[in-house]
């Protein structure tokens, strides 16, 4: 049985390419919704349409358990997804909470009152959308007391990234940067809350400094997952390849992940 990874483009193939190490002998579909990309300029409703008509492609591959590779889906759609629409027997996991787990130092499913931690300001890299939804706050005061967040919609980021333009998504990182740090000068630790942001990691932690501690997606994702899917071994069995499809031009869609990831990976249509 394949595991699904939803993306609203290629960031989510960040988050691919840790599970798939993680994961070796588990096959996996990748959807990008590339048609529709950026999410993150989108209000909740789109999103949310879009996010469960992808859910419900890779469920027809066969995918009963899918992974949010999106952090605008995560924030926006998840919730009231699992709350009114996905079946007893599917699940769909988003890439937030193992985030804040991580940050929290709490184990997956710790259900216990939220308490002090060794953080104490947090600043919040993400798509507008992402911002808007507040999600994130609201995950980590679940976990969390006295933490104080401080958000920066990045504009232009994913877009800038997934065209292969890196000389303006620096610039962009480090504009970024600057504005967050007029608000807050000194966080304890940056969270980049979008899967296509890993590539600009080295970026982000030069601007922010070596004080800062920066927290990616990607290996804490599939840590998660590995230890999900020890106690759900439902949810796994054996399979074949892994294969990648896309609301876009297949063609093109391959050209562009040869230049974001510096490898060849064959798109299907969706």
């Amino acid at each position: 049985m394949a595991i699904g990874v939803f993306d609203s483009g290629l960031g989510g193939l960040t988050v691919l390419d840790a599970l798939q190490k993680r994961l070796p002998d588990q096959p996996f579909v990748y959807l990008g919704d590339n048609a529709n990309a950026p999410y993150g300029v989108r209000d909740a409703g789109a999103i949310y349409d879009l996010t469960t008509r992808g859910v419900e492609r890779l469920w027809a591959e066969g995918c009963d358990l899918v992974i949010l590779a999106c952090n605008t889906a995560s924030a926006a759609a998840l919730r009231r997804m699992q709350e009114t629409w996905i079946p007893r027997d599917k699940r769909v996991l988003g890439v937030f909470v193992p985030l804040i787990e991580a940050l929290t130092e709490r184990q997956w499913g710790d259900n216990s009152p939220p308490r002090e931690v060794a953080i104490n300001s947090v600043a919040l890299f993400a798509t507008p959308a992402t911002v808007r939804s507040r999600a994130f706050q609201r995950e980590l005061s679940f976990r969390a007391v006295g933490v104080d967040v401080e958000a920066q919609a990045c504009g232009g980021l994913v877009d800038a990234i997934e065209e292969g333009d890196m000389i303006l998504a620096e610039a962009l990182v480090r504009s970024h940067v600057d504005a967050l740090k007029r608000k807050m000068p000194e966080p304890d630790a940056a969270i980049l809350g979008c899967t296509h942001y890993p590539l600009m990691e080295e970026i982000f932690r030069e601007a922010l400094g070596p004080d800062v501690s920066v927290y990616s997606q990607p290996s804490v994702v599939s840590e998660s997952l590995a230890d999900y899917l020890a106690r759900h071994p439902e949810m796994t069995g054996p399979g074949t390849a892994s294969r990648f499809f896309t609301t876009g031009d297949p063609a093109r869609v391959s050209g562009q992940v040869t230049q974001f990831l510096r490898r060849s990976i064959a798109f299907e249509p969706a």
